[in-house]
């Protein structure tokens, strides 16, 4: 569904004026700067009670208004024609609600909601009320992942046998915070963090799930909740997808190793787009593109480390692309570029994955 076409003035072609609730990482690092990067969309209002980031907001976007609550949104609902719920996640589901109840297109961060069933309730009230509710996937333009679509599209790897996907990293010690909370109500830890994105990216590319197993251990000392899991789906087309998030990988696998009946793919190194974004980078010429060395390798009964295969040049990431999308679905009526639905597939994937490493059993989908 789209919202009015039209910015705050009333006039066709003024731009979209965009409320951000949270300005921590997601919302400083990603939202933020990809907002003010979009044609079409303006940062009118950055919603955070912390006095020192909205210091840095304004310090990044002086033209900016600040709030302390997102009460203050709702209010003036009507100045505003874009909500983006960069906050908290146990805060998504009754923000994203609020936006939408208050007659408010809205991009939620992932994951949308803690399961299936809020995000189904989600869409349904998006749909009744006519208004866009999208889903912040941003790794759907993530270089390596635009790459493999590319050499899938061109059918050059043959028919997919197994997919394999890493977001590893090495943090032997908590950073604590709610991303690292026990608590069921944070909805924390790795599954629902890293792995919203890898279960994503494996529906996207090769269809709804079939069966899950899982395996989720708490390994670091002082963890409160799980730093390292795997999950393999079984998908309705026979693809298995094995996808694998840690914080606690002394060396890190590749990004993606996907093997076909003619050839395999093989990447190392991640995005360059949120390094460039946390180091104050903006969109811009150049941007989102990776040097040759890093580039990955297509071949067959080689090993890449040892020159097996052929350099695949990397495409360039495009996160802007989303926005650019979600602007365009707002002021011309195109497609919804992630939907409430794609993600409580996801979330069903995770929901499984939680369940089979709980009881140690696959569970068919």
């Amino acid at each position: 569904m789209t919202g009015t076409p039209l910015g705050t003035s009333g006039t066709p072609g003024s731009p979209l004026r965009v409320g951000l609730v949270g300005y921590g990482l997601a919302g400083s690092v990603f939202h933020a700067p990809l907002i003010a990067a979009t044609e079409g969309l303006v940062l009118d209002t950055v919603v955070t009670s912390n006095p020192e980031r909205q210091q840095q907001a304004r310090a990044e976007f002086p033209d900016v208004r600040l709030a302390t609550g997102p009460d203050e949104l709702f209010d003036r609902a009507g100045e505003l024609d874009l909500i983006v719920v960069a906050s908290p996640n146990k805060t998504h589901v009754p923000l994203a609600t609020a936006a939408l109840e208050a007659g408010l297109p809205v991009v939620v961060d992932k994951p949308v909601a803690g399961t299936a069933a809020e995000a189904h309730e989600l869409a349904a009230l998006a749909e009744e009320r006519g208004l866009l509710l999208s889903v912040f996937q941003n790794r759907r333009w993530d270089n390596d992942f635009l790459t493999l679509r590319k050499l899938l599209a061109e059918g050059e790897l043959g028919d997919v046998w197994r997919f394999e996907s890493r977001f590893e990293r090495w943090r032997p010690k908590p950073k604590g915070g709610w991303r690292e909370s026990g608590d069921p109500a944070e909805i924390g830890g790795l599954l629902y963090d890293l792995g919203s994105h890898v279960v994503d990216q494996a529906l996207v590319l090769f269809g709804p799930a079939a069966a899950v197993y899982a395996e989720s251990e708490i390994r670091r000392p002082g963890a409160e909740t799980d730093d390292d899991t795997f999950i393999a789906i079984t998908h309705t087309n026979g693809v298995r997808s094995h996808l694998y998030v840690s914080a606690t990988t002394a060396q890190l696998g590749p990004r993606f190793r996907l093997l076909g009946s003619a050839a395999g793919y093989v990447k190392y190194g991640l995005d360059p787009q949120e390094a460039a974004l946390r180091d104050g980078h903006r969109p811009g010429p150049g941007w989102g593109v990776e040097p040759e060395s890093l580039w990955g390798r297509v071949g067959s009964g080689e090993s890449p480390v040892t020159g097996g295969g052929r350099p695949e040049p990397t495409l360039p990431g495009d996160y802007p692309a989303y926005y650019a999308a979600v602007a365009k679905a707002l002021l011309e009526g195109a497609p919804n570029p992630v939907t409430a639905l794609e993600a409580a597939a996801a979330l069903d994937v995770l929901e499984a994955a939680r369940r089979s490493a709980r009881e140690k059993v696959t569970v068919t989908l």
